[in-house]
């Protein structure tokens, strides 16, 4: 007995010296085991006001940043700060700043690495604006895939991407890195970016975090001049602008970028009805809400507040949650506090979104990213495949004249003009990492397809300019060959943010050169690489076939020159309207109908048509579709139903059909566009084969629409239900 009290007495002061040597169990928040809301709150707990406000502000590092001098970037980067916008091409300086925030932080907090990964990180594929034409997100979701890993491995946790503003004006540079005109497109396109990025679980290795962009109604800027008003009512909000949003928050997006633009009247980036109603009351998002790069000081400009602390103020309680760049926050919030005008729950709700995402990435249990080579990282050969793949299905056939598509391998092909042999304005806007180097040019692509000596180069002329002294040279080359090749097209900066353009057509001098070529009587294939929607009446009558390819990536010439050959069928159809001139601008396929009709309303000096419409595109092959069938064609609320198209393939060629199932009311409370796209489907048919393509209609859903309030309403009456030039009425009955 003596001896177990002495046991008991050694260890209960054994214990006690164990304590008083400051030994301490781990922090709840550290404890991966536990739920995260309860880490969240734990680690909000322990925190001082200052250090709340440093985790909701974001800097930047990197990019400019020369190897001997990363140590001294580190040094001089605050680690409390909640982020930073990394601009480096591998993980060296993230993980010297990390180290500093895990070891020499009195918390320990890690930080979030932000990126602009908009169409790949190093692996470049095709602008999103093409990317919209390739309809095959299941395609897509695999590239946002190959860019997370790439990410992932180079040191970033968190990309601001997708960009899925609905957008209806091709003057707008930032067009380019959207899906299009259409609100159901860029939902289905936000949900594959998202699922792309995400993967299954945001902690996994080659997970990143998705950033839905620009929230909300930026593609309505004003005449397609950037960072402007834009003039929304509630209802348009709701039908065209906010789907796209709601459907990347329901696919699990980790975040949200704030609009530069006014919304009538109401900055996006200080909007409690968009930020707080919407996002969180309606929809139960728990996600983070960023700014837009220092879109909280520009509320000054935007005259809504007068200065950084009343900008500051209105975009916190408005539901930002952290400062991008322009240290309003760390500069006013405390302040604001101790004036005892900012309730620290505000903040404290802020700090939870941050906190929430950077569990969920796993970045407290796995803060570095190994260091690994460069080979190791980017470039792999799967992703080159899948971009590769990618590119292919994004061009749109606008134009061929009796079948000169494909073009026959033992012809004598005279490659000409400006983008023929360029690589870096192939990338496009927004390219990441892409190196220049990495492209594999047309002239290089052609090459590889066709046979070096059967394909002849001539640059001809500049993409802007007045020089026509190297017309001499296409000449010659164009009158060596059997058909010519034009590659035409933009500038990638050209496009873009803060890259607005009065004019879309083709620069003089390129239009000159393609009539030049045209006078040689030689079949001309034109080929543009772009970043916009083009005004294209004064060029289509210059070459017989025309092969929109946007500005299509590092695979660029291995794609155009597989489309050209046949190996490729482009399966392309376009996701935005292409004008005739910029006096139609707006132009777009979902307008609401005019009170008069006929010619009455129209243009007298233009025709009102586009030169290319929504949904646009050729193949090398026919396909024949059936007549709509249906499972009903008398339904109720809450009664789904199918309807089915059958396609024939009667060509020569395999190809692949896009079918876009599209919704029409006969009348409605609410005037409705003349058709809305509701589904499409694209799949593969050989040469005289059919396949089957079907459409499972919810009535609410699909041929309900949507009120100023969000509400989603069904009134019986008639509706049309039309694809590929086929039609079936469904009317809908009351509910029983």
């Amino acid at each position: 007995m003596k001896r177990i009290k002495f046991l008991l007495l050694y260890l209960l002061l054994s214990t006690s010296a164990l304590f008083a040597t400051g030994i301490k169990t781990k922090p709840i928040y550290k404890d991966p085991s536990q739920p995260v809301e309860v880490r969240i709150n734990d680690l909000l707990n322990r925190m001082t006001l200052q250090e709340k406000i440093l985790q909701i502000t974001q800097s930047s590092a990197g990019s400019n940043d020369v190897p001997q001098n990363r140590l001294e970037v580190a040094q001089k980067s605050n680690p409390q700060l909640g982020s930073f916008i990394y601009g480096n091409e591998n993980a060296v300086l993230r993980n010297m700043i990390q180290k500093d925030a895990i070891e020499k932080t009195r918390l320990g907090i890690p930080v979030l690495f932000g990126c602009d990964i908009i169409h790949g990180y190093r692996t470049v594929y095709s602008i999103p604006l093409g990317i919209g034409c390739s309809w095959n997100t299941d395609l897509y979701r695999q590239a946002c895939s190959v860019a997370a890993r790439e990410s992932r491995l180079s040191g970033v946790d968190w990309t601001f991407s997708p960009m899925i503003d609905v957008a209806r004006d091709p003057r707008w540079g930032r067009i380019a890195e959207g899906y299009g005109e259409d609100p159901y497109t860029n939902a289905r396109f936000a949900e594959a970016a998202v699922k792309g990025f995400q993967g299954d679980t945001l902690s996994a290795p080659y997970s990143i975090a998705a950033c839905l962009k620009h929230y909300v109604a930026y593609g309505a800027s004003e005449a397609g001049r950037d960072y402007v008003y834009a003039e929304v009512s509630d209802q348009t909000l709701w039908d065209t602008y906010l789907p796209p949003y709601e459907a990347g928050v329901k696919a699990g997006a980790a975040s949200i970028m704030s609009s530069f633009n006014l919304i009538s009247g109401v900055p996006g980036s200080a909007n409690p009805y968009t930020l707080t109603e919407i996002l969180r009351n309606q929809w139960k998002w728990d996600g983070l809400v960023v700014a837009d790069y220092a879109a909280i000081d520009q509320l000054i400009n935007q005259h809504v507040a007068a200065n950084r602390k009343e900008a500051s103020k209105l975009a916190l309680e408005s539901g930002v949650n952290l400062d991008m760049c322009d240290n309003c926050y760390p500069e006013n919030l405390e302040a604001l506090v101790n004036e005892g005008k900012l309730d620290v729950s505000t903040i404290d709700n802020a700090v939870k979104n941050i906190l929430r995402l950077k569990f969920r990435l796993g970045l407290f249990e796995s803060p570095y990213t190994k260091e690994l080579p460069e080979k190791s990282r980017v470039m792999q050969q799967d992703g080159l495949n899948i971009v590769k793949n990618l590119a292919e299905e994004t061009f749109v056939l606008l134009k061929n004249d009796k079948n000169l598509l494909p073009l026959q391998k033992d012809k004598k092909i005279a490659l000409i003009g400006p983008l023929a042999d360029e690589k870096g304005e192939l990338l496009g806007c927004w390219s990441g990492h892409g190196h220049p180097e990495d492209v594999v040019s047309i002239f290089t692509g052609m090459k590889q397809e066709f046979g070096e000596s059967n394909v002849v180069f001539a640059k001809g002329c500049e993409i802007d300019g007045n020089d026509s002294t190297h017309f001499g040279e296409a000449l010659q080359a164009a009158n060596r060959a059997d058909v010519v090749v034009v590659c035409l097209g933009e500038h990638s900066w050209w496009t873009g943010e803060s890259a607005s353009r009065s004019d879309i057509t083709l620069p003089s001098l390129q239009l000159h050169l393609l009539k030049t070529i045209e006078n040689t009587g030689k079949p001309v294939v034109l080929l543009l690489a772009n970043g916009r929607p083009l005004a294209l009446e004064d060029v289509a009558p210059h070459c017989k076939a025309i092969l929109e390819i946007w500005q299509p990536g590092i695979q660029a010439g291995v794609a155009v020159a597989q489309t050209l050959s046949g190996t490729n069928n482009p399966s392309g159809r376009l996701d935005v309207t292409f004008p005739r001139s910029v006096g139609q601008i707006p132009i777009y396929y979902d307008r609401r109908n005019p009170a008069r009709t006929g010619e009455m309303g129209h243009y007298q000096d233009i025709s009102s048509d586009p030169m290319y419409e929504f949904g646009y595109g050729l193949s090398y092959t026919q396909f024949t579709p059936s007549d709509i069938t249906t499972s009903s064609v008398t339904v109720h609320e809450g009664q789904p139903f199918q309807v089915e198209i059958n396609v024939t393939n009667n060509g020569q060629y395999d190809g692949k059909e896009v079918v876009q199932w599209f919704v029409s009311a006969k009348a409605d409370k609410i005037a409705r566009p003349i058709k809305e796209l509701r589904f499409f489907d694209k799949q593969m048919i050989k040469k005289g084969e059919a396949k089957t393509f079907k459409c499972n209609i919810d009535p609410l859903r699909d041929l309900g629409f949507v009120d100023n309030k969000g509400h989603h309403f069904l009134t019986a009456g008639d509706y049309t239900i039309s694809a590929l030039g086929k039609n079936i009425q469904i009317t809908v009955t009351p509910k029983p």
